[in-house]
């Protein structure tokens, strides 16, 4: 990889963002949606990756009710498939014909439970669902991206706070931030950066998923004994990917979102 010429000079507000191209993968729920709808309230294009046909269909139907710039027809596109497949990943990017800027936010919750009690097939299946979508991210987005291009990955407070039971989801998840400054400093000579968000708890269907957390009232109940109050909104999780996207001077960092929760 040759040295290329210094990191591109812009301003680094989410301004800056319009008329730029984003790869959200598991852009269709939670935060990666709340991204999307961001990304496109200050004029950017993005493409949604997701394995659901159907959520994918609403996801980006939802993304399309936010008008910035009319008369852009692919302004807002989705592929369906396994964000962690180099050859999807790929087929995203041919489809945005031009892409800026790749966020990372697909895997979910699997692989909980005591270490004695996990079969080698789920701890894999744990460690691949975050790690290899990281991976392959970066293998795809290494050739692709123009100088000033990011990638950002995320992960969450569990690495700092870890529970009894999340050995597995912790791991992944603190490998990705290890191998997020890795890829900073490998990918620095053609001036893309790679930076990670650690979320707290947000309040998304995935997080309504959970056993005793599928209400407003039960949301609000558990979210009350957080520094702050309550649990994050997708939105304001989303904002610290904007804002990492925008930065041209952030690379290798992992930022933290979780209302102060890893203080307490």
């Amino acid at each position: 990889m040759s040295p290329a010429t210094p990191i591109p000079v812009r301003p680094p507000l989410t301004s800056a963002l319009s008329g730029t191209t984003a790869v959200l993968v598991g852009g269709t729920s939670g935060i990666g949606l709340a991204a999307a709808v961001l990304l496109r309230s200050v004029g950017a294009r993005v493409l949604l990756v997701g394995r659901d046909p159907g959520r994918l269909k609403a996801a980006v139907a939802r993304v399309r009710d936010v008008e910035q710039a009319e008369g852009l027809d692919d302004a807002v596109q989705g592929v369906a498939g396994d964000g962690a497949d180099e050859k999807i990943l790929a087929e995203a990017f041919d489809r945005a014909g031009s892409v800026d800027h790749v966020l990372v936010t697909a895997g979910g919750i699997s692989g909980s439970g005591p270490v004695t009690g996990l079969t080698a097939d789920e701890i894999r299946t744990t460690v691949d669902s975050r790690l290899q979508a990281a991976f392959s991210a970066a293998r795809v987005a290494a050739d692709r991206l123009p100088a000033g291009g990011s990638l950002t990955l995320t992960s969450g407070s569990l690495v700092v706070r870890p529970l009894p039971g999340m050995a597995a989801l912790v791991s992944a998840v603190g490998a990705v931030e290890t191998l997020t400054k890795a890829l900073a400093v490998e990918l620095a000579p053609a001036r893309l950066r790679v930076n990670t968000v650690r979320f707290g708890r947000v309040d998304t269907p995935l997080m309504r998923s959970m056993p005793g957390l599928d209400s407003d009232e039960a949301i609000a109940a558990a979210g009350s004994t957080a520094p702050l109050g309550r649990f994050a909104t997708a939105e304001e999780a989303a904002a610290a990917a904007l804002f990492l996207m925008a930065n041209n001077y952030m690379t290798g960092q992992v930022i933290t979102i979780d209302g102060g929760e890893s203080l307490v």
